[in-house]
C-alpha cells in the first residue's frame, strides 16, 4: 500500500493551467524528487499535498484515506505531513529543543525524550539550550529537520532545503537528513530543480514540463533513457548533428544512422553526450578507419580546452561546421588549431525528431 498516492492532480489560476493532471505514488521509505526547472509546476504540487493549495481536480491519498480534491479538505495540520524548506523558518526567541518540541504533542516528559534523542541522533545535543542566532547555517539545517521529524510524520515534503547550503556542506547535511529519513522509514517528496542533487537520493525522479510529468523511473532509467531531447539535455550538456531520412537511414558527416519508427523524409536530431566522443589523432591528413559500432570519423580543429577539476572539455571546430563538445577524463589539453577526429559510439546516441 503507498503512503502517498497523487490521482490526476490539477491547479488552475484562472486560464492558466500549473499542474496537469500529475499522479504518482511513494511508499513508506521511498524518496522521490519532482525534477524541473523554474516554473514548470513542482512546488505549486508540493503545496497542494502539504495542504496549503486546494486542488482544481484530482485526488491525494494517505495510506488509501482521501485527503484532498477539489470539494474535501483534510487541515494541514492533521494529514501527518512534515515540511522542510529553503527558509530554516526556526522560533528565533526558543532555544534549541524548544524548537524541536514545538510541533510535539503530549506530556512534557516525552517531549523533551523525543527532542534530546532525536538531537542525540545529528549530534546537536550539546546546543540544546542555544538558540539558533549562534547556529551555523548546518545546525540550522539540522536542527529544521528533527523538528519536522519529531511528530513523527508519515511523510516529509522538501522544497529545494539544501540550496542555502555551500556545496561541501550541502553534501554532508543532505546524506545526514536522507539518512535520518530512512531511519524514520517517512516517505519523502523532494523538489529540486538540480538533476545531479536528484540522481544523488532518488529512489524514483518524476520530469515535469509546463505542468505535466513527462518521465518516471529510477535515476539511471530517466538517465538512459529520456523521453525525449530536452529531457536529456536537462540532465547533462549535449551535442547534436541534424539529418534527413532517407528510408530509415540517415547520412551525416560522421556515416549512417540508422532510425526504424521514422517515416521517410523525417527531419532528425541526433544527439550525444560529450563524454561519449572519442577522440582520435590525425595521421597526415587521415583518421582511424570506420567501424561499425564507431562509424565513421570527422575531423575538426581544437577551438577551445579547458580543465575542470576531474575532467577537460574540449571543444572542436568541425570541418562541417558547428562546434562539437568532447569531455575526458582527467587532463587532456591539446593546443589550439590542432586537428583531431572525432568518432560518435553508435550505443551512445539518441535519435529524435526534430522539435
Amino acid at each position: 500500500m503507498p503512503r502517498l498516492e497523487v490521482k490526476n492532480l490539477s491547479r488552475s489560476f484562472g486560464k492558466l493551467c500549473v499542474v496537469d493532471g500529475i499522479s504518482f505514488k511513494i511508499n513508506s521509505g521511498q524518496v522521490t524528487c519532482l525534477l524541473g526547472p523554474s516554473g514548470c509546476g513542482k512546488s505549486t504540487s508540493l503545496r497542494m499535498i502539504a495542504g496549503v493549495e486546494k486542488p482544481s481536480s484530482g485526488q491525494i491519498f494517505v495510506d488509501n484515506e482521501l485527503i484532498s480534491d477539489q470539494h474535501y479538505q483534510v487541515p494541514a495540520e492533521a494529514r501527518s505531513i512534515g515540511l522542510m524548506f529553503q527558509d530554516f523558518a526556526l522560533f528565533p526567541h526558543l532555544n534549541v529543543q524548544q524548537n524541536v518540541c514545538f510541533g510535539l504533542a503530549g506530556a512534557k516528559e516525552y517531549q523533551k525524550e523525543r527532542s534530546q534523542a532525536l538531537l542525540e541522533k545529528v549530534g546537536l545535543s550539546h546546543l540544546a539550550l542555544q538558540y539558533p542566532h549562534s547556529l551555523s547555517g548546518g545546525e540550522q539545517q539540522r536542527v529544521a529537520l528533527i523538528r519536522a521529524l519529531a511528530p513523527q510524520p508519515k511523510i516529509m515534503l522538501m522544497d529545494e532545503p539544501f540550496s542555502g547550503l555551500d556545496d561541501r556542506l550541502r553534501d554532508e547535511i543532505r546524506d545526514e537528513t536522507f539518512q535520518l529519513l530512512k531511519l524514520e522509514d517517512t516517505a519523502v517528496l523532494m523538489v529540486t530543480h538540480d538533476p545531479q542533487e536528484a540522481m544523488k537520493v532518488a529512489d524514483e525522479i518524476a520530469l515535469m514540463r509546463n505542468g505535466k510529468i513527462l518521465q518516471k523511473g529510477a535515476p539511471y532509467n530517466i538517465y538512459n533513457t529520456p523521453v525525449d531531447q530536452k529531457a536529456l539535455q536537462f540532465f547533462s550538456d549535449a551535442n547534436a548533428i541534424q539529418a534527413i531520412l532517407k528510408g530509415s537511414l540517415a547520412e551525416t558527416p560522421f556515416g549512417q544512422f540508422f532510425a526504424p519508427g521514422l517515416s521517410d523524409g523525417s527531419k532528425i536530431d541526433i544527439v550525444f553526450r560529450p563524454q561519449h566522443v572519442r577522440i582520435d589523432f590525425d595521421r597526415n591528413g587521415k583518421g582511424p578507419s570506420p567501424t561499425v559500432a564507431q562509424g565513421v570519423a570527422a575531423r575538426g580543429v581544437v577551438k577551445r580546452a579547458r580543465f575542470i577539476g576531474n575532467e577537460s572539455l574540449v571543444e572542436f571546430d568541425m570541418d562541417f561546421g558547428g562546434t562539437i563538445k568532447a569531455s575526458v577524463p582527467n587532463v587532456f589539453l591539446p593546443n589550439l588549431g590542432l586537428p583531431l577526429w572525432l568518432t560518435i559510439p553508435r550505443d551512445k546516441c539518441y535519435i529524435f525528431p526534430r522539435q
